[in-house]
């Protein structure tokens, strides 16, 4: 048994891989997001043109999307897309509970028979407004667009370098 242990830990480096190259998204020198292989990438190219997909690959300064070969600096824009509580679930229970409020003023004015410029207050308005609102700019924060340049810098990190050439004797 102990044998086929030291001879498991023996071969787990002809199995696995090391660590690959980074590309790190920066604003101003601070850390935005680090990209590596298997990242899902959205990017325009400086010629304009979109590419979505998967780094497949980053190898000497050139990032593989989908098999596609660009150099860094190649890169234009950025967009990321990012899902939370924020900009998902919150938003929408906003509007429903705006839908609510204007629901339920029109529904107790009209139990109680009382004329329809009265089934709404201001309070009830400006409560039912703001939240429509508030979800509506909630839900435009799903998307953040990095356009590189003065702000926003792409920087390469190798981290599998040459091996140096063998000295002569």
């Amino acid at each position: 048994m102990n044998r086929f242990i030291i001879l498991f830990f023996c071969l787990i480096p002809f199995v696995t891989s090391a660590q690959t190259d980074l590309l790190v998204l920066k604003k101003r020198g601070a850390l935005i997001h680090t990209y590596t292989v298997g990242d899902a990438l959205n990017m325009e190219t400086v010629y304009g043109q979109w590419f979505n997909g998967t780094i497949t690959q980053l190898k000497h300064d050139t990032v593989y999307v989908n098999g596609l070969g660009f150099h860094y600096k190649e890169i234009r824009t950025i967009r990321r897309t990012h899902y939370n509580f924020g900009n998902t679930v919150l938003p929408y229970g906003m509007f429903a509970a705006a839908a609510g409020i204007l629901v339920l003023n029109a529904a107790n004015g009209a139990l109680r028979h009382d004329k329809a410029s009265t089934w709404y207050t201001h309070s009830g308005i400006v409560t039912g407004i703001s939240l429509v609102v508030g979800g509506f700019i909630l839900t435009r924060t799903t998307r953040s667009t990095y356009h590189l340049g003065h702000k926003f810098n792409l920087d390469y990190l190798e981290l599998t370098f040459k091996k140096p050439p063998p000295k002569p004797f």
